[in-house]
């Protein structure tokens, strides 16, 4: 149902305050400061899985190098050791950013991920893969921090009309990084420094990077030294006269985590399920289907570092245009609800893969069928980043002040889905070189795809939920659906 706007809002449903700042501030470079923080958090997070190419084959890299005879256990161990300490620090991570601010949490896990980063080919060569599996489990440790923290962060920093806006462009930071580092490495390893450099590089630009972020940085508009009065208002009165559903973000201090009535919510524990249906969904799609290229379709994409980030690539374009449509959208000057705007890109981003998955299923041999299995890939790993205007920013519609503890635990359990998509893979494929089975993993993942979506379109929602205050009740929240103290599904806005 489409409604009407208020004599008091503006044609795009939004209330008036008088000063909205400016177009491009404070809020601004600090977005941009985090775009660059997550593409150097992936930079480190993926440098050993390309990096180990060159270090098990001297013939594709510098030969000067020392080349280690780690068979396919040992790199299981190594590729599969940083999620161990990942998964951990999740939860703890949105936690402790609520307390000590996201801008210290953000500063700790990247700046000590990229020390770790520099020690690696060191501990390689002295100490052995042990020592390097300890080392990428404490740095999946310290990057366990950063998804949540930032999640915290966005919170504090984007109004409410450009929350969607600045979470998508913020995150398509981890897909930046992803595709410069497959782009690359491969030309570092085979250059004179060697393949220490794919390690040695991305770490000393995290570095660089701390730095300047621990300057320029604040947790929150009230803290920064230079942000103006009139950004500042407008972003603190976001939660106050614009939509009802964001009424519950609190500037005062922060009330104590309510546990049990987060680990109750219909809505919170509906976002859960679909944040795992996506990585089970998108981690199948990265790390199964190179194998189903290589043993059915003859084609090893893993060794074409450019053509492994084609999807990364496709993912930031693709970030950009459903951006630029939740922004036309908008102008039309119709009033959508919150709830539908939220609901349709995670359908877009849930739904498309599945249409993809299910024509991954019945490509057979063949040089044409190779492009063609190339591009439903692209699609269906691009077109996953409209989950960005969908569940990942409904964290922070459901609770603004525990957005960073909402975001570490639906991430940690999605976490615990990508480790065990690629063991169920390995119980129906016993023949990588059979369709029939391949076939049966894609429309699996397609299901997953389908119900995951259709559980948040049906029981997800957009209203701050009254547990996010849980200190103080508002006189006039109505509570119109279980748990929620706020009718975000109504409000008149597609965010931004």
């Amino acid at each position: 149902m489409v409604l009407g706007c208020s004599p008091c809002c503006s044609r795009t449903g939004y209330q008036q305050i008088g000063n909205t700042g400016p177009r491009f501030g404070v809020r601004h470079l600090q977005c941009i400061l985090v775009f660059f923080g997550l593409a150097v958090a992936y930079s480190l997070r993926v440098n050993l899985s390309v990096a180990i190419v060159a270090m098990t084959d001297r013939n594709a890299s510098n030969p000067d190098f020392p080349e280690f005879e780690w068979n396919e256990s040992v790199k299981s161990y190594l590729l599969s050791s940083f999620f161990w300490g990942y998964v951990v620090t999740q939860v703890p991570g949105g936690y402790l950013s609520a307390i000590y601010g996201a801008k210290y949490m953000l500063f700790f896990g990247v700046l000590v991920c990229s020390c770790l980063a520099l020690l690696t080919p060191f501990c390689a060569i002295a100490g052995g893969w042990k020592t390097v599996v300890v080392l990428r489990a404490i740095q999946g440790l310290c990057q366990g921090v950063i998804f949540p923290s930032t999640h915290t962060f966005l919170s504090k920093w984007a109004p409410t009309e450009e929350r969607g806006r600045l979470v998508g462009y913020c995150y398509s930071g981890s897909q930046f990084g992803t595709v410069v580092m497959l782009s690359v490495s491969g030309y570092i390893a085979s250059s004179s420094l060697g393949w220490p450099s794919i390690f040695y590089v991305p770490g000393c630009v995290g570095i660089l990077w701390s730095g300047v972020w621990y300057f320029y940085c604040s947790s929150t508009p009230a803290q920064h030294p230079s942000i103006t009065p009139a950004e500042r208002r407008y972003i603190e009165s976001s939660n106050q006269t614009r939509r009802p559903s964001d009424v519950g973000r609190e500037m005062t201090p922060r009330p104590h985590t309510p546990w049990r009535r987060i680990l109750t919510s219909g809505p919170f524990l509906v976002l859960v399920l679909a944040h795992c249906a996506n990585n089970w969904g998108f981690w199948t799609l990265l790390t199964e289907i190179p194998t189903f290229m290589k043993s059915v379709l003859g084609m090893d994409i893993k060794s074409n570092g450019p053509l492994s980030a084609l999807p990364y690539f496709a993912m930031i374009l693709l970030t950009c245009v459903f951006i630029w449509l939740s922004d036309a959208m908008k102008q039309r000057g119709t009033v959508i609800p919150l709830g539908f705007s939220r609901k349709f890109f995670n359908t877009l981003g849930m739904w498309l893969p599945m249409l993809a998955l299910i024509g991954l299923g019945y490509i057979t041999e063949g040089e044409s069928n190779v492009r063609l299995a190339i591009s439903l890939l692209t699609t269906a790993v691009a077109t996953n980043s409209a989950t960005y205007l969908g569940f990942h920013v409904n964290h922070i519609d459901l609770s603004p002040n525990f957005a960073g503890t909402l975001m570490g635990i639906t991430n940690c359990a999605a976490n615990f889905m990508s480790i065990l998509a690629p063991l169920i893979v390995g119980l129906i494929v016993w023949d990588e070189t059979n369709p029939a089975q391949w076939r049966i993993v894609f429309f699996f993942t397609a299901f997953v795809y389908f119900m995951g979506n259709l559980l948040f379109m049906v029981f997800g929602r957009t209203g701050v939920q009254e547990w996010n205050t849980p200190t103080t009740r508002t006189p006039t929240a109505t509570s119109t659906e279980e748990g929620e103290a706020f009718d975000g599904d109504r409000a008149p806005l597609i965010e931004a």
